[in-house]
């Protein structure tokens, strides 16, 4: 008798972690989460993204006199200096259509994104799929509830994101919203997707063109997909791997 094959969509459940461990890990969500409730202001925000990575990427407090003067330190100076968002210059930053208070909110943010997923604690899958979750309620347009994104995940601005419940976005996609990027509930992004929503000119190359996206309730991105500026996606509808889809889909 031949064996019946498992239904490959069947979600399974991985292991959590020990259980001090993960009152560990939802304490300091839990922190987080409050710490950016209480403090919008970009420069509050910078303070705290610096403080934690400092302990995440060099094991002790931000503070005490830094040694300026010697060459052989210079390394763990450029280190300690780019953990400050302050001191960093994001992609975003060349774009003239920025938003420039709303990013300033969300700078911080974006970097402790970034550096958490480059950290080792960023592979840790339980953890930082709660971690993303906290933080894109403070990034995001719109977070909905059961979101799952995975490692690795890049976003342009953040605030023109909004995603509904149970939706996911695999390892690696982009998220460029320059225009408003709209996940519906149970849409599924695939590892390395692509979604835009800005274009350039056909006639006018310098002219960049913007178009908000929509990815449908349950439609699926399949994996190393572009989804062009405008594009949207029907209920349901599936974009198989390595393709392009444009307009209605």
């Amino acid at each position: 008798m031949v064996a019946k094959p498992e239904n490959t969509l069947t979600q399974a459940h991985p292991p959590e972690p020990l259980p001090e461990a993960e009152e560990i890990y939802r304490r300091w969500i839990a922190h987080l989460n409050d710490e950016f409730t209480r403090h919008q202001a970009a420069e509050r925000r910078a303070e705290i993204v610096r403080d934690q990575l400092f302990q995440i990427y060099l094991g002790r407090p931000h503070g005490g006199k830094a040694n300026l003067t010697l060459t052989s330190e210079l390394p763990l100076n450029v280190q300690q200096f780019s953990l400050d968002p302050n001191n960093i210059t994001l992609e975003a930053e060349h774009y003239s259509d920025v938003d420039a208070e709303r990013f300033a909110r969300n700078k911080p943010l974006l970097w402790f994104w970034l550096m958490f997923d480059r950290s080792p604690i960023g592979l840790n899958h339980w953890l930082g799929i709660r971690f993303r979750c906290m933080l894109g309620r403070h990034l995001f347009a719109h977070m909905g509830r059961g979101v799952r994104i995975d490692h690795g995940v890049e976003l342009t601005y953040g605030y023109n994101l909004s995603i509904e419940d149970g939706a996911i976005v695999r390892q690696r996609a982009l998220l460029d919203d320059r225009a408003a990027i709209h996940l519906c509930a149970g849409a599924v992004i695939g590892t390395y997707a692509r979604i835009y929503t800005h274009t350039h000119d056909a006639q006018d190359f310098d002219r960049v063109v913007f178009a908000p996206t929509t990815i449908g309730a349950r439609a699926r991105v399949g994996a190393h997909t572009v989804l062009l500026a405008g594009a949207n996606l029907r209920e349901g509808a599936i974009v198989g791997p390595h393709g392009t889809a444009q307009g209605q889909v």
